[in-house]
């Protein structure tokens, strides 16, 4: 086979994602590690489970499989947990993968933490090329924070944020909006964040993994804290976009961005771009679906990707149209993984 051809063939099986829906798919969110130094309850049960460490993929195999959605046409590629930042040398990765940046390949490397280890990692992170992260953030009272993430220490967290914006990350906040416990805070909430120049978005409850507890005593439909905090801001819909399925407004009296994350409210999946890949290399197409692609396998059956490529895109060729979240009241997850298995 000639160089030409070769280089030819290699094109095809690199193909573009399109998905049967004519989307795009060009957002990937990596899961590095199940694991997580904290217990947020809507996330995860107080003895959780983990993985065993034998069933993960190498840092090396997880750089391997971003490049080949790189080539595949990735432009956005975020990196989560679990808590990204404990997976060990995981700096390694983030370096490895900037190479993409500096070739432009890639638009934009980027991770979700819970801010606990930014503080040791933010030089780093904007050493290796990310430049915006987004930090888990329910609550600024301490006992409350506790209260959710089981053990938390949120002086930790606010160390972590004043270090990634003291080396000049970006940072927005994202809040879990929680029925009875953090929805009164919410004003406030917003108010802080965009007091130091970050923006917050909210999410809603999602269905998904056995926490040992119905989430209907924890669901806060986002329609009704939009109309509430409408009674006493000036909110603006905005057109901006990161990629993500996050509604944005402007506030008026504090001059910063509100985005709101509705799976249950609204269902955002007429424009969906993402597909997420699990810590042991199960490609899922929806987040609300059971579906599951094992890339783990064509990953280490040969040095070729082409068998990688072909296992994408029949994953791809699969992907739902949307997915169908309920909050169901005899304690059943929509969906048996966790979020932190999944990528959140």
């Amino acid at each position: 086979m000639t160089g030409t051809s070769a280089l030819t063939e290699a094109s095809a099986s690199a193909r573009k994602m399109v998905d049967p829906f004519g989307r795009s798919i060009s957002y990937l969110r990596v899961s590095v590690t199940d694991r997580c130094d904290l217990r947020c309850f809507y996330c995860m049960s107080e003895d959780m489970t983990f993985l065993p460490k034998v069933d993960l993929l190498t840092l090396e195999e997880l750089d391997r499989l971003c490049s080949a959605f790189i080539a595949k046409g990735v432009r956005k590629l975020r990196l989560t947990g679990g808590e990204p930042l404990v997976r060990r040398n995981v700096m390694s990765l983030f370096h490895s993968l900037s190479r993409h940046l500096q070739t432009g390949a890639l638009n934009e490397l980027t991770l979700t933490t819970n801010g606990s280890q930014l503080a040791r990692f933010a030089s780093e992170l904007k050493d290796c090329g990310v430049r915006r992260i987004n930090v888990s953030l329910d609550t600024l009272d301490p006992t409350k924070f506790r209260e959710i993430t089981r053990w938390g220490d949120m002086q930790k967290v606010m160390a972590g944020i004043d270090a990634a914006q003291a080396a000049g990350l970006a940072v927005k906040i994202n809040a879990v909006a929680l029925k009875g416990l953090n929805e009164d805070e919410i004003p406030s909430l917003m108010e802080w964040a965009h007091g130091r120049g970050m923006a917050l978005t909210l999410i809603e409850v999602m269905p998904m993994g056995d926490i040992g507890q119905s989430r209907t005593d924890q669901y806060l439909p986002l329609s009704m804290v939009r109309a509430r905090l409408a009674s006493q801001y000036t909110l603006t819909d905005l057109d901006d976009s990161t990629g993500g399925p996050a509604r944005y407004v402007r506030v008026s009296e504090t001059g910063g961005k509100l985005g709101f994350i509705t799976p249950m409210t609204h269902n955002f999946c007429e424009s969906c771009n993402r597909v997420r890949i699990t810590c042991t290399g199960t490609l899922h197409t929806c987040l609300g679906h059971e579906d599951a692609s094992d890339l783990r396998r064509p990953l280490r059956a040969s040095a070729s990707d082409d068998l990688l490529y072909e296992t994408i895109d029949r994953a791809i060729g699969l992907k739902p149209k949307g997915h169908d979240f309920i909050i169901d009241r005899h304690n059943r997850p929509s969906v048996s993984r966790h979020m932190s298995v999944t990528g959140g």
